[in-house]
Formats: structure tokens, sequence, C-alpha cells
């Protein structure tokens, strides 16, 4: 099965994901990357968040060639698995992002990953995930049939700690599982959503561990 078919069936194009994305790096991420950083964005996909960062470069992994598609101007994009990353210099990444990924490769994949991203980063460099976390969506997370790895955000932490990095922030319910259905997608309710100390539907975690 090749990705194209993937992306024409269970992930197609969705213009509320910009929003969503465009959202969340002006009020979480954007923060969090130096000015002059080097950012990589792991399955980038349709490049909704490597497009709205700010960055000196900004680097797109995915293994879909259609991606190259959607990358705005300025940013690079590489067609590789995770699991090779040599177009990625050593010691020279400051911010490293991935979202909805990790779950569509084995953990023996994503610790070899792991072990490529510590060559790849700056000493202190932030990675960042969100995640579908199985201890609240274990009802929906195989109706995408391409998950073939479960993470709960105990297991994700420990694991990125037996692999070498630090983790400084965890939060086991940061977002809904998907923006398919009737939810609505508005930027000041997103920005409203992420205030609140209640988060209907949240069945997505975010962890940032530094290297």
């Amino acid at each position: 099965m090749t990705h194209d078919v993937y992306h024409n069936t269970r992930f197609t194009p969705d213009p509320r994901r910009r929003v969503l994305w465009q959202t969340l790096v002006a009020g979480v991420f954007q923060k969090q990357i130096p000015q002059d950083g080097v950012v990589l964005e792991l399955g980038a996909g349709y490049g909704e968040f490597i497009n709205a960062v700010r960055a000196r470069r900004r680097l797109a992994v995915d293994q879909w060639p259609g991606m190259l598609a959607h990358l705005e101007a300025g940013v690079d994009g590489l067609v590789t698995p995770i699991t090779q990353l040599d177009g990625v210099p050593a010691d020279s990444v400051d911010y490293v992002f991935s979202s909805n990924c990790f779950e569509h490769v084995s953990q023996a994949e994503l610790v070899e990953c792991l072990a490529q991203l510590r060559h790849k980063m700056k000493p202190g460099a932030t990675l960042t995930i969100v995640q579908p976390n199985f201890r609240y969506c274990s009802r929906e997370y195989f109706d995408d049939y391409t998950h073939v790895a479960i993470y709960t955000d105990k297991g994700l932490c420990d694991l990125l700690a037996a692999n070498g990095f630090k983790i400084v922030r965890c939060v086991p319910r940061f977002l809904p599982f998907s923006i398919k259905g009737s939810l609505p997608v508005h930027p000041w309710l997103i920005r409203l959503y992420l205030l609140s100390p209640f988060k209907p539907f949240a069945k997505q975690m975010l962890i940032s561990a530094i290297r």
C-alpha cells in the first residue's frame, strides 16, 4: 500500500488543520524556539506545523513524497524514514517536533530515531511530541489502521528517559483525539481551550524533553 492511498482516504487534506497549527504555534510552540534556531519536524505530512514556524532554518521529514508540494518557500523537505536522518547535519538542530507520528512506527524504529536525534540535536535542544495517549483513547485508537505502537504518557516518558532524554514537561491531556467530526476549529476557541483547566475530549498528550 502506498502513502498516497493513506493520504487520499484516512488522512485527507483539511483546511481546519492549518487553523489549528497556526494557532498552536503562535500560542504554545513558537516561544520554545530560539529566534536563530534550526527546527526539524518528523512526520511533517501536509506541513501545517513547519510552515507556521519562524526559524533560521526549517526542515521537514516524511516518507510521503507528496509532502514536498505542501511546504512553503524556505522549508527544506527530506523524503526519508525517521530512522534515516543522514540529510540532517550533526549537532545542528535546536528544536525537534513530532505530532501523531510515533504510533505509526514500531518501538524499535522509534528507539533508532531517538538514537539519531541525539547526534543531530545540539546539547540542551528540545524534543516536543504531540501524540495520542492510549490511556484515554483506547476505543478509537485503532480506527486508524496504520497505528502499530501503543503509548501512554507514562510509558512514552519512560522510553524517552531510557534513551537519553530528560523530561521537562508532560501534559497527559493536551488536545482532542482528532479534528474530525463536529467540533468547531476557530483560533479563539483553541486559545480558550488551551487556557482552560478543563479539557473535554482531550486524548492527546504533550511531552517535551531535552537532549
